[in-house]
């Protein structure tokens, strides 16, 4: 009897293990399987929501609408410029500043014959050719004021409120760099060129924190012209340097009229026959250059891309947009037509456009948009929104919407 009880007891430990390791691997599968459609379920989240990022990107819009409209004065004769998203006028008379609804922010008056301007961010330089002095200002309000005791023949600012000034002296050229928060007469770096010596500054460019500047000179060596590109470092790098100095590059028998940051890391210089790029936070160094063959038009540029406009030879359209990012290598050629009076670099669009006409087309070469605009237009301005942008006309301050 004890054995048959001994089988009967055995017998239930074995199927309450098996029902324990079934049950067991019955959890074990349901968390796989729930596991596996999860990860399904991901995957196919991604893949809808890559199609519509994609759908989106290669869209294309076929008209505008005036989403809003604000009612302003443009006076006749004055300038208008993007400040960061807001609205700068600028003319012989004053400057005056008004956000993207119409309304005043901030407004100076002051006497200028021939108005230059340098815009840094939300920061702007404004002066006089042959003047002495010059206008700080920036989205928010007044700054300060540079007084010179010579003639200013070029200058830049940075978004950080510091100047660089190149002004004409008897023998000398010289470029003083100001700290111009408030009002002040004082340089707190001065340098002094020579055309035996350094060379003539034709173009000064300050990175948009005001650390490094970069100065394109132009000068006569054994009867031959030559280009230099000079950067100065005001950091803690450049003070163990002689005058600031930390990197240059000659460039033989060539003008080079043309030197400009694009952000604290990147700069680059355009000439008659190449485009050279910068790089370097520090020291900058010369990474990349580029022969050009065709005579440039225009040059435009944002923290990401540079843009040189050519005419167009192939008779295909009336002009070609070539496009180069920070390492210097072209990335996109647009053909277009438009009678261009600006061109917009924003996130991976290209806004070109004239008092009517506008057209609008990705980094990639899409056309997303071409049409006109519904009134003579001077200024257009990119929002956070890819198909919503602000123009401002000689009456308004319009928000348009692409359809």
């Amino acid at each position: 009897m004890s054995s048959v009880r001994d089988y009967f007891k055995e017998r239930e430990k074995r199927q309450s293990t098996t029902k324990n390791v079934d049950y067991k691997e019955k959890i074990r599968s349901h968390k796989l399987t729930f596991f596996y459609r999860t990860v399904l379920f991901i995957l196919l989240l991604i893949v809808v929501i890559a199609l519509l990022i994609l759908q989106w990107k290669n869209k294309v819009f076929t008209e505008s609408i005036v989403a809003s409209s604000n009612s302003v004065t443009i006076v006749q004769g004055a300038n208008v410029k993007n400040l960061d998203g807001s609205i700068l006028l600028y003319s012989k008379d004053g400057a005056s500043c008004i956000d993207s609804k119409g309304n005043a922010v901030w407004n100076r008056t002051y006497e200028i014959q021939t108005p230059l301007i340098s815009i840094c961010g939300q920061t702007a330089a404004i002066g006089d050719y042959n003047g002495r002095a010059i206008y700080v200002v920036d989205k928010y309000g007044i700054k300060g004021t540079v007084k010179t005791n010579l003639p200013i023949r070029n200058f830049c600012v940075s978004e950080n409120c510091v100047v660089a000034a190149v002004l004409d002296d008897v023998d000398v050229t010289r470029i003083y760099v100001y700290n111009a928060n408030e009002d002040t007469e004082t340089p707190i770096v001065e340098s002094r060129a020579t055309m035996d010596k350094s060379g003539y500054p034709v173009s000064i460019s300050l990175s948009p924190n005001g650390k490094i500047m970069a100065v394109s000179y132009l000068y006569v060596d054994s009867g031959n012209m030559k280009s230099s590109v000079a950067f100065y470092n005001f950091g803690e790098v450049g003070k163990n340097e002689a005058d600031n100095y930390v990197s240059g590059y000659d460039y033989a028998g060539t003008i080079l009229p043309y030197v400009q940051f694009m952000n604290n890391d990147a700069s680059f210089g355009v000439s008659d026959d190449r485009i050279v790029f910068f790089s370097g936070a520090e020291k900058p160094a010369n990474i990349a250059s580029s022969l050009l063959e065709e005579e440039v038009q225009s040059i435009y540029y944002n923290e990401n891309y540079v843009g040189l406009v050519f005419i167009n030879q192939s008779g295909e359209s009336a002009y070609r947009l070539d496009v180069y990012n920070t390492s210097g290598s072209k990335i996109h050629s647009q053909l277009f037509d438009i009678e261009y009076t600006d061109i917009v670099f924003n996130k991976d669009q290209i806004i070109i456009y004239n008092d009517m006409d506008c057209q609008i087309c990705n980094i990639k070469g899409v056309d997303k948009f071409a049409g006109e605009f519904e009134k003579s237009t001077c200024l257009v301005i990119p929002t956070s929104s890819v198909y919503k942008y602000i123009t401002v006309t000689m009456d308004s301050i319009d928000t348009i919407e692409l359809k």
